[in-house]
């Protein structure tokens, strides 16, 4: 199976499996890293990790574009159904088998209240496992939590990981958990999409290869990593 991830910019993410394809937390509209705009984007399938405007704004409207099933928590999950999305509803710790392979709902240390003000349930990550049993980990925004460990021991091939500080981790939390994680390789994002969250990100890939067995990659917005 050909696994290729793209990043969009800021926390939002691509995945194409063998084709299907996959946009993770979509935020173009008013983003100012973003790398391609909403109208030229295809997708199977969109995941949302919690309901902060930078992670779900354009959601409903890649659904309307082009009538892929979102998979959320079961609050954003409702939320969006009333808006005529159609929707998967999982939770943490829950998985479930869909097309493009197992997706897994973990933990994320963070919150998720949705753009109206409604309850966004409980912000979670991903850990997709695919049919050839490939490993792949999105911590979205989330604080260094020591459960880490724990996804951790599923082998992973790639963790995504935020490094921005104030809002998620920062560098020096983001290399902990690759230390807990002990993925093959691991991609930082969520940051310099701001001033507030401006990082070194070579800095710390350096640091990551120093202090930890994964290799590091530094894309910018746009750029891919096949696995």
């Amino acid at each position: 199976m050909t696994l290729k991830y793209t990043w969009y910019g800021h926390g939002t993410f691509g995945l194409d499996l063998d084709g299907t394809k996959i946009v993770i937390d979509p935020f173009f509209e008013g983003n100012p890293a973003a790398s391609t705009t909403l109208d030229k984007l295809e997708a199977d399938f969109i995941w949302v990790s919690h309901g902060h405007g930078d992670h779900i704004a354009d959601a409903g409207p890649l659904h309307k574009q082009t009538g892929a099933q979102v998979i959320t928590n079961a609050e954003i999950a409702g939320w969006l159904g009333k808006q005529g999305v159609e929707t998967h509803a999982q939770h943490i710790g829950g998985g479930f088998q869909h097309p493009f392979g197992h997706l897994k709902f973990t933990y994320a240390q963070h919150g998720s209240g949705l753009p109206d003000g409604s309850d966004g349930g409980n912000p979670v990550g991903f850990l997709l496992t695919t049919a050839d049993n490939k490993k792949v980990y999105f911590a979205c925004d989330t604080g260094l939590f020591g459960d880490m460990a724990l996804i951790g021991e599923s082998s992973l091939d790639l963790a995504v990981l935020p490094i921005g500080d104030n809002f998620t981790m920062g560098p020096d939390d983001a290399v902990r958990a690759a230390q807990l994680l002990k993925p093959k390789h691991v991609i930082p994002a969520h940051y310099n999409t701001w001033g507030l969250i401006e990082q070194d990100a070579m800095a710390w890939a350096q640091r990551i290869e120093a202090e930890t067995d994964a290799k590091a990659h530094v894309l910018q917005p746009g750029d891919t990593f096949d696995i």
